[in-house]
């Protein structure tokens, strides 16, 4: 049966402090897409997330008194950027609601204890742990009382603060979802050790393992798809080229459109663990498979030996595994050269 991927898109900051943004991302995400060749509509992404700061529970008061001398900085001091960058609760709710109306699941990333100020006006599908706060362990705790669904990611985390992480959220519930993750922006080709998929579903096999990835392309979800991750999570924007330090790392909508493709196509590749010829090879299979036939004109009367037998296309006749039914046998219908040997010939 085939499985599906839970795709996730990233809208982050791209949003750029506009709500009218972030619901273009999210109408973005939210297209179908067509996959030509076969004349397939494929299911577009399925959640939206968008991340939630406190900030008098971001930086010192000494990193946000900053100077921020930067093309993407939207204000004088780190702080003001931040500042800038935020939106209110209530502009949550609005996208939440966006997100819904065109039937994607919502997603959320809570900094801070006082971010959870925002369950008052909506439920998300997810509670999204990032990778900074995984040894936050009092957030984890008021995150994990609240009984919401938690995705973890485990980008600056080893097998000791995935652990200690785990021991805290499943004192409430177990409905938690962990995404490799390379907290490396773009990650580099020799960092991203996709083979900690692999890992974390042996080891973790009884929560959903994913990927989160921060990689420039789209081959590395498609790659984690493979190998069996069954979520998907990538920053998108609507323009990569507009300011903010995280719009050239995401994917524009032609990204979106392909990776998305490309994610629906390999569910159908992967299939099932067998070995089996597939109904849809059937014609070729005939076409091309070879069948026993003859090497030599074969008249009425004389008896089939080895040496008169060869292996020709099309394959609709006897196999080689057969070729006893063919040996010693009289030919009662001339078999001409190089021709296909038939049961109705024989006898």
């Amino acid at each position: 049966m085939m499985k599906e991927t839970y795709i996730i898109g990233e809208i982050g900051q791209n949003h750029n402090g506009s709500v009218d943004i972030a619901k273009l991302i999210v109408e973005l995400v939210s297209r179908p897409i067509k996959e030509e060749d076969f004349g397939l509509d494929l299911k577009p992404m399925n959640a939206v997330k968008m991340t939630k700061r406190d900030l008098a529970e971001e930086l010192t008061t000494s990193q946000m008194n900053r100077i921020y001398d930067s093309p993407n900085s939207f204000g004088r001091t780190y702080g003001e950027h931040r500042a800038f960058l935020e939106l209110s609760d209530e502009e949550h709710f609005e996208v939440y609601k966006y997100a819904k109306s065109l039937g994607l699941d919502f997603v959320e990333t809570l900094c801070a204890v006082g971010c959870l100020s925002l369950l008052k006006l909506f439920t998300p599908d997810y509670l999204k742990v990032a990778s900074r706060d995984l040894t936050n362990l009092p957030l984890l705790e008021r995150l994990s009382e609240t009984k919401i669904p938690i995705i973890l990611s485990t980008g600056m985390a080893g097998k000791k603060e995935l652990d200690d992480a785990l021991n805290v959220i499943t004192r409430y519930h177990s409905n938690i979802s962990i995404l490799h993750c390379v907290s490396q922006y773009p990650t580099h080709p020799d960092n991203l050790n996709l083979k900690t998929i692999s890992y974390l579903k042996k080891h973790y096999g009884q929560y959903k393992i994913g990927f989160s990835d921060h990689t420039i392309g789209i081959s590395a979800p498609v790659v984690a798809v493979g190998m069996g991750a069954e979520i998907i999570e990538k920053h998108v924007t609507i323009d990569r080229r507009m300011k903010g330090s995280d719009q050239a790392g995401s994917l524009g909508p032609d990204g979106v459109n392909r990776m998305i493709r490309d994610i629906r196509i390999t569910e159908r590749w992967l299939g099932t663990e067998d070995l089996y010829i597939d109904k849809s090879v059937a014609g070729s299979k005939e076409k091309l498979e070879r069948s026993i036939a003859s090497k030599r004109d074969l008249k009425v009367g004389e008896v089939i030996t080895i040496d008169d037998l060869h292996m020709l296309s099309p394959g609709d006749g006897y196999k080689w595994r057969d070729v006893d039914k063919v040996i010693g046998k009289t030919v009662i219908k001339d078999i001409p050269r190089n021709e296909i040997i038939y049961p109705n010939s024989l006898k």
